[in-house]
């Protein structure tokens, strides 16, 4: 597309975008979550932030659901800015798996590092290296503030999907101590997974996603409250998180079909970062078989085709 990518045409083409998507009946609430799996299935929202701060935004985009694994790009960053890019590489690392994000089988294959804290494995990881190590409740409030922080306003715990969530996680019990095990862990393995659980577990909106994809876009910058979030050298560390696995094993194919790195939740959200252009998010619970929201998808992928915007190639914003 040509033409410059203004306000006005955002606007049009996100509302083409709801419309051509709203009706979809592709997919199916999380059903191993109790939790998830009561959420209304028709609810959908797709917000775009700009760096002027501006939010354009439609459908239901100030319900609030549960962030799921969204969360870890704000954990990665808060780690980042506290131990810098280079210690979090030698920690954690920044590789794809290759494999599903809850993979034990990882682990075992890559016992030097758990490889991306993008995956649940380097997510307790991460969690485990918040500071202050060894206090629950000072790390809870480091998340939380860098929470709130990134995206402009308070997130709130989901008291119920925490609940749900701490009485399904036997998967991740075994890899926080499988991480113990080689000494991939840096504080004690049960509080840290009972971070990553409650972090899980906090509710977002779709405007406070978009929010925080543009804080990332503008080098850690929050375009809404004029922050300074994050130190801008970071923001390349974290999109390239973001880009190599933000969709795990379906990565490659999310990047080839819509051109801008994402990270899914199994709540519903997907949370887009066009670095200098936009932030961009969208919401709706039904899940495709790999555990990413239907019209979520469909929707970015409608929005930057439409918008000729791509990561690996150029565009003109105002």
């Amino acid at each position: 597309m040509s033409q410059p990518i203004t306000a006005s045409l955002i606007r049009e083409v996100i509302g083409e975008a709801y419309e051509a998507v709203k009706n979809d009946k592709g997919g199916a609430n999380a059903n191993y979550i109790p939790f998830l799996a009561n959420i209304p299935s028709d609810l959908f929202g797709i917000a775009v932030c700009l760096p002027s701060g501006e939010v354009i935004e439609t459908g239901d985009t100030e319900y609030v659901f549960g962030i799921e694994s969204v969360s870890k790009v704000l954990t990665a960053i808060l780690v980042l800015q506290q131990y810098g890019a280079d210690e979090v590489l030698s920690k954690i690392g920044a590789d794809a798996t290759g494999l599903p994000f809850n993979s034990i089988m990882a682990i075992l294959l890559e016992k030097d590092h758990p490889s991306t804290p993008l995956v649940n494995a380097g997510a307790i990881s991460a969690c485990s290296m918040v500071k202050p190590v060894g206090d629950a409740d000072k790390k809870w409030t480091a998340i939380t503030d860098m929470l709130t922080a990134l995206c402009g306003s308070p997130l709130k715990l989901l008291d119920e999907l925490y609940k749900s969530e701490t009485a399904t996680n036997f998967n991740n019990k075994s890899i926080a101590w499988l991480l113990k095990n080689y000494g991939r862990i840096y504080d004690d393995p049960d509080m840290s997974l009972d971070l990553y659980t409650r972090q899980c577990s906090m509710g977002v909106t779709a405007r406070q996603l978009a929010i925080c994809g543009a804080t990332i876009a503008g080098g850690g910058l929050n375009p809404v409250t004029r922050t300074q979030v994050f130190d801008p050298s970071l923001a390349p560390k974290i999109t390239s998180l973001i880009a190599t696995v933000g969709f795990y094993e379906h990565t490659g194919d999310w990047l080839y079909t819509s051109g801008i790195p994402a990270k899914t939740g199994v709540g519903g959200g997907i949370m887009g970062t066009m670095p200098g252009k936009f932030g961009i998010a969208a919401f709706a619970p039904p899940l495709d078989d790999a555990g990413n929201s239907v019209k979520s998808q469909k929707a970015i992928q409608y929005i930057t085709n439409k918008l000729g915007v791509n990561i690996f190639g150029s565009c003109s914003c105002k």
